[in-house]
């Protein structure tokens, strides 16, 4: 039976009987505030659109604009980062990691490549332990979320990939291109639009959406209070969070209990009955011939209730 922050020998139970979120009451519910944040988000679109395009265009601009730096930057960092190079549970097509990292970075938010594998390698090998840049065990709310814009520093260097070492990447990686890159995106937008304060919210409402998911997995996913956990491992504080609107902004990953326990496979959802967005986009993207699965990636535990990958 789950319980809240441990796990009773008696197993997993039923996604209906799930502690999700908030148990003890402590903590307003997260979907319901990025529901708000998004509204307010919509709103300002409205408010601030100029004249020439109306709030009803304005409002449709600013979803497109938000649909697209969301899914862009899903597709970079929790398939092509993550599950292909970080856990290689993925192998695609060269050029389309290439693609996806040069066209995300110029366009939508910026977040350097191979200081996020490093990173990343990092939380899995220390999670919430000394060494983890992301979160220590003992950090609460607003020291995790200044972590998101200024991580500890790493002390090892895990990203050797040959990949990483590539001249695209290392470009990308280089500060001077995130800094023209993210002044480009801004430019261009405004360009587009065709109004400074009609850009700017947009721009900075996104990477305020951006900060929230980065708080989903690396605060509430790691702060044992939420969710719910499958398996009860004592030596990090991953949970799952299965709620419908965190598992698609964050592409899954916030199904981190699930994750941290075996890290290589492929599928973050370890049940039928957990609704899995970011594998949906794998299985699209397999479905056009961009992606397969390694031996590592494919090799689904024999404790893991499911009948079959189903990839």
């Amino acid at each position: 039976m789950v319980e809240c922050g441990f796990i009773k020998p008696a197993g997993h139970e039923k996604s209906s009987d799930r502690c999700l979120n908030h148990p003890t009451g402590s903590h307003e519910n997260i979907q319901s505030h990025r529901l708000s944040d998004n509204f307010f988000y919509m709103l300002a679109c409205m408010y601030f659109a100029p004249t020439h395009l109306g709030p009803w265009t304005g409002m449709l601009i600013g979803g497109v604009y938000f649909i697209f730096c969301w899914f862009l930057g899903g597709l970079y960092l929790a398939d092509v980062l993550h599950l292909g190079i970080a856990h290689r549970s993925l192998d695609y097509k060269e050029w389309f990691i290439k693609v996806v990292t040069v066209v995300n970075n110029i366009f939508g938010l910026y977040v350097d490549p191979i200081a996020w594998v490093n990173r990343h390698r990092l939380h899995h090998k220390h999670a919430d332990r000394d060494g983890d840049p992301n979160k220590l065990s003992g950090d609460g709310f607003w020291r995790t979320l200044y972590l998101c814009v200024m991580p500890y520093q790493c002390k090892e260097n895990l990203a050797g990939d040959k990949i990483l070492k590539s001249r695209t990447f290392r470009v990308v990686a280089n500060p001077l291109f995130g800094i023209l890159a993210q002044a480009y995106s801004f430019y261009l937008l405004w360009k587009l639009v065709g109004a400074l304060k009609f850009a700017l919210v947009m721009w900075v409402g996104m990477r305020i959406f951006a900060l929230w998911v980065n708080m989903i997995q690396n605060y509430w996913t790691h702060t044992r209070t939420f969710g719910y956990r499958r398996y009860d491992d004592d030596d990090d504080n991953a949970i799952n969070i299965g709620e419908w609107l965190p598992v698609t902004a964050t592409f899954s990953a916030c199904l981190q209990n699930n994750h941290h326990h075996y890290e290589g496979l492929l599928r973050l959802s370890h049940d039928k009955s957990e609704y899995d967005f970011g594998f949906l986009t794998v299985k699209f993207m397999k479905y056009l011939g961009l992606v397969k699965a390694t031996t590592k990636g494919a090799e689904l535990p024999k404790d893991v209730p499911l009948g079959a990958l189903d990839f």
